[in-house]
């Protein structure tokens, strides 16, 4: 069974015990509600280091709505349960007074490109709270490498800026984004998703695979890759769309003209469930090896 944390003092004790041995920390933080997303991140880990912590903390500082933060999963008996069984070591589960004790005002302010668009225009606010919570953690845990799922890609190119610009001595892994056999791509939200909302869903893998197709067959006009993305969206009743972006995987500004690594990225409402996902463009571009890999299946 894993060991449970819930005071940043004994976690800091711990993570200083492991550094005294000389030991590789691989740390993976959530929100719970494990899925197999989260289990893709949490093996690599484990495969990659000594000691494998796992966050389970459901951050108010990154929601909109407290609607979103109340109605959002929790299921920390069967997470444990699961972290248990994937041989984690530590679970980290600090509650919300914790992590922001009253009088708490600091936070790091996510500046500059990368959170001008994407989730950035349609969230105020979201990443300042994402930011300030990964560097309470990465500052908490101390590892030697963290884990994120490409799924988040805005968050995950925050995160490694956050690691450079603070001077954290931590490698940041992304991992490719864990699907359903169908492309659907795997989220806690998921099960917000009604049966005939699922089917809805699935038309954002369609619209990015699409995009991944006209790359590959020669188009570069994003307005053209954007258009057509826009009516497999349509056809399927979704019209309440954040974003369809096609950005630089390094700065997430839009580009006009497509070429080889750029992410197309979408955020849309389906029915009451907020959905993002995304994909790279040209060789080697995740369309095709999802497609290999579900060929051989």
């Amino acid at each position: 069974m894993a060991e449970v944390i819930k005071k940043i003092e004994d976690m800091k004790k711990k993570a200083g015990l492991l550094r005294a041995r000389a030991q590789t920390v691989g740390f993976v933080p959530t929100m719970g509600a494990l899925h197999e997303g989260h289990l893709s991140l949490i093996r690599r880990a484990r495969a990659e280091n000594d000691v494998l912590i796992v966050s389970i903390f459901v951050n108010p500082a990154q929601f909109d709505k407290g609607s979103d933060f109340r109605s959002y999963p929790r299921q920390f008996e069967s997470d444990l349960a699961i972290a248990s069984q994937e041989g984690v070591d530590v679970v980290f589960a600090p509650d919300g007074d914790e992590m922001y004790p009253a009088g708490h005002s600091n936070h790091v302010e996510v500046t500059g490109g990368l959170t001008k668009g994407l989730c950035g225009a349609s969230r105020p606010g979201h990443f300042r709270g994402v930011a300030t919570v990964v560097e309470k953690l990465f500052d908490i845990v101390r590892p030697d490498r963290a884990y994120f799922g490409r799924k988040d890609y805005q968050q995950a190119v925050i995160v490694k800026r956050l690691v450079r610009d603070f001077g954290f001595d931590i490698d940041v892994v992304v991992l490719p984004t864990v699907r359903e056999p169908d492309g659907l791509a795997i989220s806690s939200r998921n099960q917000n998703l009604s049966d005939n909302e699922r089917q809805k869903a699935l038309s954002i893998y369609r619209a990015l695979a699409r995009a991944s197709e006209l790359y590959d067959s020669g188009e570069r006009d994003t307005k053209v890759i954007g258009r057509e993305m826009r009516n497999i969206l349509n056809e399927w009743g979704i019209t309440r769309i954040d974003y369809i972006s096609v950005v630089d995987p390094e700065t997430l500004e839009d580009v006009e003209a497509t070429r080889a690594g750029v992410v197309v990225a979408i955020a849309a409402w389906v029915g009451d469930t907020r959905l993002i996902d995304n994909m790279a463009l040209g060789v080697g571009s995740e369309r095709q090896l999802f497609l290999d890999k579900a060929h051989t299946v």
